[in-house]
């Protein structure tokens, strides 16, 4: 089955969930952003009603305008804000969100994508691996290294 298949197939279960929250996990270059762009032309037709967020440029964007210690303030606002105005009533699609990881911004990412999803099903790209029922971001020693329990998340996994 492809990618694109798949995640139309958990879409279609998350809803009976508290937490609508799907993540795509793979390395850098494994094809996440391909997938989300496919499902986003799926799920909205030519009309595209369901578009890509581009966390890391969108977020940086309108974190520039924050002075640096209120930044970790704004993140969690902005993130919301956001999500929002892309997504209302709709899938919300969310790729490259390395910035949540910054260290200075002191974020949780997982939390954060799993309160977006509690309004909406949310399915984001996660540049990472699933081994053991433990989730990880970056590698052990990288600075934004995160290592998770897996328990209760809903993911597809693919390889490079």
């Amino acid at each position: 089955m492809e990618v694109v298949e798949e995640l139309e197939k958990l879409l279609a279960d998350v809803p009976a969930l508290h937490n609508q929250l799907i993540l795509l996990i793979g390395p850098p270059g494994s094809g996440k952003t391909a997938a989300l762009l496919g499902l986003a032309k799926r799920l909205g037709g030519s009309n595209s009603d369901v578009m890509l967020l581009n966390v890391g440029s969108a977020l940086g964007t309108r974190l520039a305008t924050v002075p640096g210690k209120a930044r970790s303030l704004e993140a969690t606002h902005l993130l919301r804000e956001m999500a929002d105005e892309h997504s209302r009533n709709s899938v919300l699609l969310l790729d490259n969100i390395e910035l949540l990881f910054d260290r200075h911004l002191r974020l949780d990412p997982l939390d954060l994508l799993k309160r977006q999803a509690q309004s909406r099903p949310v399915v984001a790209a996660w540049s990472g691996a699933l081994h053991d029922g433990r989730l990880t971001y970056a590698h052990m020693g990288h600075p934004e290294y995160q290592d998770y329990a897996a328990i209760g998340l809903v993911h597809l996994q693919i390889d490079a």
